[in-house]
């Protein structure tokens, strides 16, 4: 296959932060190319670049401001699409809160600051048994306020918030029409499968797409590389979540989120025989009054989709014709199936140096693993310790604004990873610098040679059988 180019549409024009999206300086929109075996059925049509959050939280659930007010960050913070994901609710019906809750919550004035951008018009109030209350809008009624077709979309969503025993076990379902119930299970993974067969379920009934994503493995130390390999109906993880509590560099024990996604990604192709998982970028945020906390503006995901609908932003990503950052903007992510190329290129600012690594696991890996144990010597509930064959960098270019990695046919999979000289305008750990996250590639060659490897052992199985 040879790889087609597709221009971004140009029919807005978005007054965006060269720095944070994905257009030239000049504002106009650049050129992207994908492999026309990854893009599909829509490849023809022209894409353009549109950034989204997928995880916020607002009033709905623990969340401490209200959700027009967090539209209204958003989409003042040139971002084209936002799904506000509650806990185990939707933002429909009838729900009054106290008017002190936002304050509660670490909110500075947050319902006088409310009534000033909205107004007496907008905001409705009762007082009940002696008590302030404000009727918190649900979604059906707020979005009319800000959507734009083209421009600025809100995707209904919902954290389902299960557990097992002490481990949290969170799945974001962006495009849901109807709140699921948490469904338990008698493990973590029994937990994720039984969660996704819920989202599978009323995807099929209700023939709306939709995108159920694991969240932040590393809270709780909860989901394991393991785990998360063998549910292979999941498809999307965070890779990045800004939440300070998430635990995203892991620690002596525990392995950080992106070496979990390696170790998850190598099982996944090399024991599964299934698809990687595709890493997503999210706040998480809950608090809207400075930087405290898990604010917003900390990660997002830029998609590559012929138009800004639920729908076309799902099938793009379901491709993998996205990536996820922190801060970085990238001109280009290119792979090219003929020439078994793989290109990124940067889009700079200006005193910011870049580090571009290509990471991946080749055929042949050692695939020997131990368990972690505690001091009395019994086994961890943990990732194993695995060989530094495992996601390991393959190809790494410093002081660069593009770099292109050559396939060489023995890799399960390769993604990139670009890193800044820079931190965030908003830090959500301590030194980090901002990074962009592409999609693992060249992982369906790797399938296709398995499968063929197989068929031909069975045939020779046969052939001696029938001797």
């Amino acid at each position: 296959h040879g790889h087609a180019t597709h221009d971004h549409d140009s029919k807005h024009d978005h007054k965006h932060d060269t720095t944070k999206h994905s257009h030239d300086h000049d504002g106009k929109p650049h050129s992207h190319g994908i492999a026309a075996s990854v893009v599909q059925e829509d490849a023809n049509l022209p894409k353009q670049w549109y950034r989204g959050n997928l995880h916020t939280h607002s009033l709905w659930s623990d969340g401490n401001d209200f959700p027009e007010m967090i539209v209204d960050w958003y989409l003042q913070n040139d971002y084209d699409f936002l799904a506000l994901s509650d806990h185990n609710i939707l933002s429909e019906g009838q729900k009054w809160v106290k008017q002190s809750l936002s304050n509660e919550r670490g909110g500075i004035q947050g319902f006088k600051r409310y009534l000033e951008r909205f107004g007496d018009d907008w905001v409705e109030t009762r007082t009940r048994n002696g008590v302030d209350e404000v009727r918190l809008k649900p979604l059906g009624e707020y979005r009319q306020l800000f959507e734009t077709a083209g421009e600025f979309l809100l995707i209904q969503s919902e954290e389902l918030s299960d557990h097992f025993q002490q481990h949290p076990v969170h799945i974001n379902i962006a495009n849901i029409r109807d709140v699921i119930r948490p469904q338990g299970g008698d493990s973590v993974r029994d937990t994720i499968a039984n969660n996704l067969k819920a989202i599978i379920t009323q995807q099929q009934r209700t023939g709306q797409p939709m995108l159920p994503h694991l969240n932040h493995p590393n809270f709780g130390y909860a989901v394991t590389a393991e785990d998360i390999a063998a549910v292979i109906e999941e498809r999307f993880f965070e890779v990045y979540n800004g939440h300070p509590s998430i635990n995203h560099r892991g620690d002596d024990t525990h392995v950080s989120v992106e070496r979990l996604w390696d170790i998850a990604n190598t099982l996944r192709i090399a024991e599964y025989n299934s698809p990687p998982l595709f890493g997503i970028g999210t706040d998480d945020s809950h608090n809207y009054f400075g930087q405290r906390g898990s604010s917003p503006g900390r990660g997002w995901v830029m998609v590559h989709a012929a138009f800004l609908t639920p729908e076309s932003l799902i099938h793009a990503m379901e491709r993998g014709d996205f990536y996820a950052s922190s801060g970085v903007t990238l001109a280009n992510v290119e792979f090219d199936a003929e020439s078994r190329t793989y290109t990124v290129a940067v889009e700079p600012v200006d005193g910011e140096q870049y580090t571009i690594e290509f990471i991946g696991t080749r055929a042949g890996f050692d695939p020997s693993r131990e368990p972690r144990f505690n001091e009395a010597g019994e086994p961890l509930r943990v990732t194993h310790k695995y060989s530094a064959e495992i996601g390991s960098v393959l190809q790494s270019s410093e002081n660069v604004i593009a770099a292109t990695y050559t396939l060489t046919g023995d890799e399960l999979y390769v993604r990139a990873v670009v890193t800044s000289s820079a931190e965030p305008d908003n830090p959500a750990f301590e030194d980090q610098k901002k990074q962009a996250w592409t999609q693992p590639f060249g992982w369906k060659a790797a399938l296709a040679a398995k499968a063929a490897e197989t068929e031909s052992v069975e045939g020779d199985a046969g052939t001696d059988a029938s001797k």
